[in-house]
C-alpha cells in the first residue's frame, strides 16, 4: 500500500514501495492512547473517521528487558458498527497513512453489510510513526515485518480489552506489502485474528525479480503486441547512445533531465534507465486503478495512453516516442524535469534525519528489501524490453546507502522459511490479485486449500478490489468483490 509521489521520478528504487504501494496511498495509521470518554454501549462514541489518535507501542517485541515506547498513529470508523459485530483492521504499508480509506473504499462497503467497526493500524516507521529519533541504520534495525507484526498483536490485544471487544471477531485487511501482513498476521497471531483479506500480496520473497518486466512487457502486448516491441527499441537505443558521451546533451534535452547528463559509472547509466523505464512500471502496476479519491495524481495515464504515443509515428522513431512518454508523464506529475542523477540519489536516501528527502518511506522500504524481502526488478530476464538495470544495480544499493555487506539472499531465504513463501500454512485467508499487476508473480493466484482461497482477477490490477466501485469496473472486478463478501459471511459465522 505505495507513496503520494511519482516513485519513479523520485527514486527508481522506491518503485519496490509501489509493493505497498496500494497500502502506501492506503491504511496505515497508529495506536491507541486518546482520553476520549467511551460509551458504555459499545465501547465508542461517535468518533470522526479522520482524526489521529495514538496507541503506546513497545519498541521491540523481542527483548523483554527493554522497556522502551513510542507512539503508533491510527483512526477509527465506528459509523457503521454494531455491538457485536466484527472489528476490520486495515494494515499500513510502507508509507503515511491515508485517513481517506477511513471514508472510502470496498472494506466500508463490507463494514457496513457486518456492523464492522474500521480501524487503520499505520506501520512503525513510516508516517508519523516515529519509533526512534532518527532512521539511521542503528534505528532501522528495529524495523521489520516481525516487530510489525507483533505491533498489530499488540495493539489488536490492548484495543481488545480498552473497547470491550475481547469477543469480537477481528479481520485483518491489506493491500501490497501489508496484503502480506495480513497473511501473516492470520499464520502468526491466529488466536487474535480470526480471517484476513490478503490483496496483491507477495508472500514469496526473492532476491531477483525478473518477473516483475516479463509481466510488464505481458500487460503492454495484451494492449498491442506492437507496444513492447517498440518500447524494446527505444530502450535499446537510450543504451547505445548512453556509451557515447557527445549524445548527452541531446539526452539531457530529449528527457528534460534536471541537469546536464554525466555517466561516470555503470550505476549512473542504470538509475538514469530505470527512472525512464519506471514510466512504463508504475502505468502498468495501478493500470485504471480507482485511486483518485486518495489525491493520486495521474489516474488519467493508462497503459493504453502509453501505448498510444509508442505506436505514433508522427512523433519520430521508437526513441523520440519513448522521450515523449517522459515529457508526459512530468507534464501529468507536475514536474518541470527529471533528476537522473544516482550520486543525488544516494546523498538523499542517506539522510537519517526524519525530515530528510526520503524520510516519507523511501528509506525505510529500501532498507527492508535488503534486510528482509529483495523484490529487485531487474532486467535480468531476456522476456521484457527493458535494459541497464542487472540485479548488482539493484544490491549494490544496500552498500552505498546503509553500508549493509550482508547477503540479501540469506535475509530472503530467513523471510520465507519464517512465513513459509507460497506454501502458507493456515485458514480463513483469501488472496485477490490481479493479472496485469505484476506483483501478482510472487501472490498466491490459485487455492492453496479450500480454507485458503485465491481469488485471481482478470484485466485488473495492484489492489483493484481494494478501491471504490464503479460503473466501468471489469465485471470480474465486481464478482471478485462479491466472492471476497461472501467468503467473510461464510467466515464469520464460524
Amino acid at each position: 500500500m505505495a507513496f503520494l509521489f511519482k516513485v519513479s521520478q523520485l527514486c527508481p528504487l522506491l518503485r519496490i514501495a509501489l509493493v505497498l504501494a496500494c497500502v502506501l496511498r492506503v491504511p496505515a495509521e497508529a495506536r491507541f492512547s486518546s482520553s476520549r470518554k467511551l460509551s458504555t454501549a459499545s465501547g465508542f462514541s461517535s468518533e470522526p473517521a479522520g482524526e489521529e489518535y495514538w496507541f503506546i507501542q513497545r519498541l521491540d517485541h523481542f527483548n523483554g528487558a527493554d522497556s522502551r515506547v513510542w507512539k503508533q498513529r491510527y483512526f477509527i470508523n465506528d459509523r457503521f458498527y454494531k455491538p457485536g459485530g466484527p472489528v476490520f483492521l486495515m494494515i499500513g504499508g510502507e508509507g503515511p497513512a491515508n485517513p481517506a480509506w477511513m471514508q472510502y473504499g470496498t472494506w466500508l462497503n463490507y463494514a457496513e453489510k457486518f456492523g464492522a467497526l474500521c480501524l487503520l493500524l499505520e506501520h512503525r516507521f513510516y508516517g508519523k510513526s516515529h519509533p526512534t529519533e532518527d532512521l539511521s541504520v542503528e534505528s532501522l534495525r528495529f524495523l521489520s515485518s516481525r516487530q510489525a507484526l507483533a505491533d498489530l498483536a499488540h495493539f489488536r490485544s490492548v484495543t481488545a480489552e480498552t473497547r470491550k471487544l475481547t469477543s469480537n471477531k477481528w479481520v485483518a485487511f491489506g493491500g501490497s506489502y501489508p496484503g502480506s501482513l495480513a497473511a501473516w498476521f492470520r499464520l502468526k497471531y491466529p488466536h487474535l485474528v480470526h480471517a484476513s483479506v490478503a490483496t496483491s500480496a507477495p508472500v514469496y520473497a526473492t532476491v531477483n525479480f525478473t518477473e516483475y518486466l516479463e509481466v510488464v512487457q505481458k500487460s503492454l502486448e495484451a494492449e498491442n503486441p506492437q507496444c513492447p516491441v517498440l518500447v524494446k527499441k527505444a530502450s535499446d537505443t537510450l543504451m547505445a547512445r548512453l556509451k557515447d558521451p557527445k549524445t548527452y546533451d541531446n539526452i539531457t534535452k530529449d528527457f528534460r533531465l534536471c541537469s546536464k547528463l554525466e555517466i561516470q559509472s555503470d550505476m549512473d547509466s542504470a538509475y538514469l534507465l530505470e527512472t525512464l523505464a519506471g514510466n512504463f512500471m508504475d502505468v502498468v502496476q495501478y493500470n485504471e486503478d480507482n485511486r483518485a479519491f486518495e489525491g493520486v495524481l495521474g489516474t488519467n495515464i493508462t497503459i493504453k495512453v502509453l501505448c498510444d504515443v509508442m505506436l505514433d509515428s508522427l512523433l519520430g522513431e521508437p526513441y523520440d516516442r519513448y522521450a515523449a512518454v517522459a515529457r508526459l508523464l512530468q507534464k501529468t506529475f507536475l514536474q518541470s524535469c527529471t533528476d537522473a542523477q544516482y550520486s543525488q540519489y544516494v546523498r538523499e536516501m542517506s539522510n537519517t534525519s526524519w525530515t530528510g528527502p526520503a524520510a516519507s518511506g523511501g528509506r525505510q522500504w529500501v532498507y527492508q528489501t535488503c534486510a528482509e524481502f529483495g523484490f529487485y526488478q531487474s532486467t535480468d530476464s531476456q522476456n521484457q524490453p527493458f535494459g541497464g538495470f542487472p540485479l548488482k544495480y539493484h544490491l549494490r544499493q544496500c552498500n552505498d546507502i546503509y553500508n549493509l555487506n550482508s547477503s540479501v539472499a540469506d535475509a530472503v531465504q530467513q523471510t520465507n522459511e519464517e512465513y513459509g513463501g507460497y506454501d502458507i500454512r493456515s485458514t480463513r485467508i483469501v488472496f485477490p490479485n490481479g493479472s496485469i499487476d505484476p506483483w501478482h508473480a510472487l501472490g498466491v493466484i490459485s487455492n492453496i486449500t479450500d480454507e485458503l482461497p485465491a481469488v485471481f482477477i482478470k484485466g485488473t490490477a495492484h489492489c483493484a478490489n481494494m478501491y471504490p466501485a464503479r460503473a466501468e469496473d471489469l465485471p470480474a472486478l465486481t464478482q471478485a468483490r462479491d466472492e471476497i463478501f461472501l467468503l467473510l459471511q461464510q467466515w464469520l459465522k464460524k
